[in-house]
């Protein structure tokens, strides 16, 4: 099923590559702009249910980052980094002439809206950041992750496991997502992005240029106290990719931020407590 069957759907191009994104809400709203992360992810997987609810009171948009959902594969001349994505993401905002906007990133997503808030700070009004990525240069695995990204063959076996198999694919959400929180649905959501004849080769690309056997290449740990717009800080206590920590750091330390961490709650607070997510979200964006 569709998850934003009764949005606008329209794309744009970036260079040649084609951007789907999704729009609703009242068109002299605030604009919120959702910006997924990248692997098993795409504005589905990520947004179904908040998108919708924001909706009715914010003029809403929610694009699929190349190589992911709806969009373009990534360009073979690319390296797709963070500041690739960041790049994409400040085309979409120049061509839609989003300014003053809230802008929410989850996971590798935060790292994306990070980059690009520190880049147009002027379009930007509002950040609110979802088990970001790019706290910290400090990553989970260390060494061993860092082997597992720069050996090819071995993430290619395990991406062509999970374009075969759900069971496999439902088994690796379980150690993202809080146990009891995966439904149905989000496997079904998951199962369909990888049914791309690309699906993983972005993740893949993206790992190779950010995994270092130091840790990750991209880290705003030290810039935190720079942020020049009001940030919210949302993360699940039970994230075992992006440790709470992170958050907990980053928000004490950046000038104007507040913070909320959502108990049994994996690394996808948007899908396992989305209406929490949501409510407190958009409590939030009603008093800043």
């Amino acid at each position: 099923m569709n998850a934003f069957a009764s949005a606008d759907q329209r794309s744009i191009e970036v260079d040649g590559t084609r951007i789907r994104y999704y729009v609703d809400g009242p068109e002299e709203a605030r604009p919120v702009v959702l910006v997924h992360g990248v692997g098993i992810d795409s504005a589905t997987v990520s947004w179904r249910e908040a998108f919708h609810e924001l909706a009715e009171e914010y003029r809403v948009y929610a694009l699929d980052l190349p190589g992911h959902g709806d969009s373009d594969p990534v360009p073979d001349d690319v390296v797709p980094d963070t500041d690739y994505y960041a790049d994409v993401l400040g085309e979409f905002f120049e061509a839609l002439d989003v300014l003053d906007a809230t802008l929410v990133g989850a996971s590798t997503g935060g790292a994306i809206a990070l980059d690009y808030t520190f880049a147009s700070p002027a379009r930007v009004a509002r950040l609110v950041l979802v088990d970001s990525y790019g706290l910290d240069d400090e990553g989970t695995g260390g060494k061993r992750r860092a082997a597992y990204v720069k050996t090819p063959l071995v993430m290619e076996a395990a991406w062509w496991r999970l374009k075969r198999s759900p069971e496999f694919t439902e088994r690796t959400l379980r150690d993202i997502v809080h146990p009891e929180n995966l439904d149905d649905q989000l496997v079904d959501d998951a199962v369909a992005e990888l049914q791309r004849p690309d699906a993983g080769d972005a993740y893949r690309r993206f790992q190779r240029a950010e995994v270092g056997w130091s840790g990750f290449q991209t880290s705003f740990a030290d810039r935190m106290d720079e942020l020049p717009v009001p940030t919210l800080f949302v993360h699940g206590k039970d994230d075992p990719l992006v440790p709470a920590d992170h958050a907990k750091r980053a928000s004490d330390a950046a000038p104007v931020a507040d913070r909320f961490f959502l108990t049994d709650c994996g690394h996808l607070p948007s899908r396992e407590h989305p209406e929490a997510f949501t409510a407190r979200l958009q409590a939030w964006l009603d008093r800043t």
